[in-house]
């Protein structure tokens, strides 16, 4: 593919949040994309800043806020020339609004991308299950924007004992123990009758997957990529 510019349809990554999910999601692109050749595949700039605070402690009200370091490293993005910007940080979008606002450039939403799938997997039926941090569930960021999907939720216990203790053990780089918490938390949701499973925080598809999950799974960074994908092939198509 050859437009004559190669920074049509760039895609500017704000991401860090964390950095093997990062990593992760800009595989995911390029899994996404049709190409025969290097010109073939879709323009990143990517902004990997690892420092922005915690969002799942800022939401709890236990550290700061991540929002001024979120902007910061979005307009990195702005300045190199991106067009689009995304996100592959489920809890970062309790966020977005702010963050579109502040860069002022169209941006992809992730959970509304991931719940199009869910919806679609289950034919509006079935019950789906969430995995995510505890503040993406508190909030209400996934249940809130779909209320007509039937959820299946993680119980206190789980989120204490296996959810939030697999996310962490991810970050640490420690996959074995992540899997085999996060694959704990699954197990019982599907038990309570899930027959599909949101991967609502971007750690989780590091060790969870259609290989070793109970039901099928809907993964947020795949979801994600696949839009992005369409949107910067879309807009670097010849006119």
């Amino acid at each position: 593919m050859s437009t004559g510019d190669e920074t049509r349809g760039l895609i500017g990554v704000l991401g860090g949040m964390g950095p093997l999910a990062t990593i992760d999601f800009m595989h995911k692109v390029l899994a996404a994309t049709p190409a025969d050749t290097d010109q073939d595949h879709v323009p990143m700039l990517v902004s990997s800043i690892p420092q922005v605070p915690d969002r799942a402690a800022a939401f709890r009200g236990d550290g700061v806020s991540p929002l001024a370091a979120m902007i910061a490293s979005g307009r990195r993005l702005v300045r190199a020339g991106a067009s689009l910007v995304v996100i592959p940080c489920n809890t970062a979008h309790l966020w977005f609004d702010d963050i579109q606002r502040a860069l002022g450039l169209p941006m992809l939403h992730l959970v509304d991308a991931t719940l199009a799938d869910a919806v679609a997997a289950v034919g509006g039926s079935g019950a789906i299950g969430l995995l995510c941090t505890d503040a993406t569930l508190a909030s209400g960021l996934y249940v809130n924007r779909a209320p007509q999907v039937r959820w299946a939720l993680p119980t206190a216990h789980e989120m204490r004992d296996w959810v939030m203790p697999g996310i962490r053990a991810v970050k640490a780089g420690e996959l074995d123990r992540g899997a085999e918490l996060l694959g704990a938390a699954a197990q019982a949701l599907a038990r309570r009758g899930t027959q599909a499973l949101v991967l609502g925080c971007t750690e989780v598809p590091l060790v969870l997957g259609a290989s070793n999950a109970p039901v099928p799974v809907i993964d947020a960074t795949a979801s994600l990529a696949r839009r992005a994908v369409a949107w910067s092939l879309a807009e670097r198509r010849p006119t």
